[in-house]
């Protein structure tokens, strides 16, 4: 057996200085001397031959004196590139950033938790060591835990005995430097970090590996629990370790191995204590423990595939133990841990963020159709036909004044003087005519309200809740003033249609025409009776049939000419009227697209943009949970 030594013997764990397990071993003092455990050796101890890793040591510190500028006298070396697995996971890692981002004002912090905390563990994971892959065992009361971690580590590191729990806090043994980042992460205190002193020189195939023997995950104790739980969810692998007694344990399935199903590459299962079961009975038990990881949802890592490593093994006797070593050792040499644990994390992130970002396969939008009904209900409420029909019965009635004779312009005169005191009398009445105004208030009001209602449901329809409220909130708000902008535009269209408040209706071309018409049909009277009348008195020689015929023309001619005229105006009219209803509904509509549609459509923009960000999550998932 090789022997042992705490961590905190090292200078790199020296609390007066700061260490990374890197810098110490390469630091010299002013006279170039080593510090004590430097040099060429990965373990950090006098003698030991130099390493790959500690090639690449130097070479990482020689690529940050090119940057920096100093000892810069030849070629600069060149960055290794990242694995296409490694960049696949930062594509995903700032998709979820950015899916975070924009997502805090529509979801709650507690449904965005778990993406937020993946988001920091993989940010502090990847700022540490890539060099070390740490590996966690794990298991129940009297599985064997602690002995399968000395004999892994070929060294009495953990105590073992019939006392349970035997393990009170994680104990980690690594072997080689540069882990103290990482055991500081699993807050694990320097008296209980280990490695074998000679593993430089005996154990190379172990290079890299940090191991970590957890207390039982189902301790009595709240405090063990915590720890198991706390640093499982921070490891880049976890080996849970069953015996044939509780390999079937509903707390190990149910709490443990079926949530991190989807971290069946970075799992292995070990049956213990195989030399307690006779002949097949290990194969038998084995084959058992399959198939319910295969009802765990855990992937099984046979016939090439990638899955979770399943082998029987006796920490005690040794059988086995070597078959484990063997593919730790080719585990930790892959160096792929860290990002297969972090893909996993935010595979099952975005399993749980599915259904608030999934819709039922409709694009999040506002059709033409409910567009168009919602202006059409916007106009109904601010009264644009109505508002057309009075525009063209105001044209009309202009041209009539133009045309008109002057007996009728006389009587409209009379009647508009007697206006006034008509509507006075209505106001002094109350009742229904009070009532009235309100009434169409209302329904106005109503009208508008249906119409946000409507556009909304349509923009919401189809999509995941929080959104849909997100949508439906937005119209909602926007809406508030609606009513009153649709009122103003109402008021604004009484009477002086396309022309603007207040104004009059253009009079017609030919007008000049019809007033010079009108004028000789009045001196044709006006004619026609001063000849009767100087007839009457004796001043002219008597003769009925002219003046009478000149009278005649004149008075017939007045109405003819005013009707040819307001004939004429129909269709000017209708076209003032028409004028008139589309410039108030597209007063009304832009009202709509201001303060309902154009917000609506943001917030579905917005929806889109952070779909799209899912579905880069999503759709790199490497284990398709």
């Amino acid at each position: 057996m090789t022997a042992v030594t705490a961590v905190t013997d090292q200078p790199e764990h020296n609390p007066s200085r700061w260490d990374d397990g890197l810098i110490a071993r390469r630091s010299g003092g002013p006279d170039g001397a080593l510090p004590y455990g430097a040099g060429p050796g990965s373990g950090g101890y006098p003698g030991d031959p130099e390493s790959p890793e500690d090639a690449e040591d130097r070479e990482t510190q020689a690529l940050a004196r090119a940057v920096s500028g100093a000892g810069r006298t030849g070629p600069q070396p060149v960055v290794p590139a990242p694995s296409p697995e490694a960049q696949a996971l930062r594509l995903r890692l700032d998709a979820l950033r950015q899916l975070v981002g924009l997502s805090r004002t529509r979801l709650d912090g507690k449904t965005l938790a778990e993406a937020g905390r993946v988001l920091d563990e993989a940010a502090a994971r990847r700022g540490l060591s890539a060099r070390h892959t740490v590996v966690a065992i794990a298991g129940a009361t009297g599985s064997g835990k602690s002995t399968l971690f000395n004999a892994l580590a070929q060294v009495q590191i953990s105590e073992t005995g019939l006392r349970r729990p035997t393990t009170s806090a994680p104990i980690a043994c690594s072997w080689s430097d540069g882990a103290a980042g990482l055991l500081d992460r699993l807050e694990i205190p320097g008296r209980l970090r280990r490695r074998p002193r000679d593993a430089g020189n005996t154990d190379e195939s172990m290079r890299g590996l940090v191991l970590i023997d957890l207390p039982d995950h189902d301790s009595a104790l709240v405090s063990h629990r915590e720890h198991v739980d706390r640093v499982l969810g921070l490891v880049d692998a976890v080996i849970w370790v069953v015996d044939p007694e509780k390999y079937a344990d509903a707390i190990l399935h149910e709490r443990y191995l079926r949530p991190l199903a989807g971290h069946a590459e970075i799992t292995f299962v070990v049956l213990n204590q195989v030399d307690r079961l006779p002949g097949e009975a290990a194969d038998q038990v084995l084959d058992d423990l399959r198939r319910l990881l295969d009802e765990d949802g855990m992937a099984l890592g046979e016939h090439g595939e990638p899955g979770a490593t399943v082998l029987g093994l006796s920490a005690l006797t040794g059988e086995g133990v070597g078959v484990l070593r063997e593919l730790l050792g080719q585990f930790a040499a892959e160096r792929g841990a860290a990002t297969r644990r972090i893909s996993a994390d935010v595979d099952k992130a975005a399993h749980r963020l599915r259904p608030l970002y999934v819709t039922d396969g409709r694009r999040p939008e506002i059709g033409e159709g409910a567009r168009a009904e919602f202006e059409e209900r916007l106009a109904e409420a601010v009264g644009a036909h109505a508002a057309g029909l009075a525009a063209e019965r105001a044209w009309r009635r202009n041209a009539g004044r133009a045309c008109g004779t002057p007996w009728l312009r006389l009587w409209r005169w009379y009647e508009s003087q007697r206006s006034p005191q008509r509507i006075a009398q209505r106001l002094t009445r109350g009742g229904a005519a009070a009532e009235a105004p309100a009434e169409e208030e209302v329904t106005a009001r109503q009208r508008v309200e249906q119409a946000v209602r409507v556009v909304a449901d349509e923009a919401a329809a189809g999509l995941p809740e929080p959104w849909a409220l997100a949508v439906r909130e937005t119209a909602v708000r926007g809406a508030e003033r609606l009513p009153e902008m649709l009122d103003e535009l109402a008021l604004s269209a009484e009477g002086p249609g396309p022309a603007g408040p207040g104004a009059k209706p253009p009079r017609p071309g030919w007008w000049p025409a019809a007033v010079l018409a009108q004028a000789s049909m009045t001196l044709l009277q006006f004619y026609g009776g001063l000849w009767l009348l100087g007839q009457i008195v004796g001043v002219l020689q008597p003769g009925l049939m002219v003046p009478v015929l000149l009278m005649v023309a004149g008075i017939v001619g007045g109405p003819l000419v005013e009707w040819g005229c307001s004939v004429a105006a129909r269709g000017p009219a209708r076209r003032y009227g028409q004028e008139a209803e589309r410039r108030l509904r597209q007063a009304a509509a832009g009202c709509g697209r201001a303060k309902v549609l154009e917000p609506v459509a943001a917030e579905l923009l917005r929806y889109r943009e952070v779909r799209e960000q899912y579905a880069t999550v999503a759709k790199l998932s490497t284990t398709g949970r």
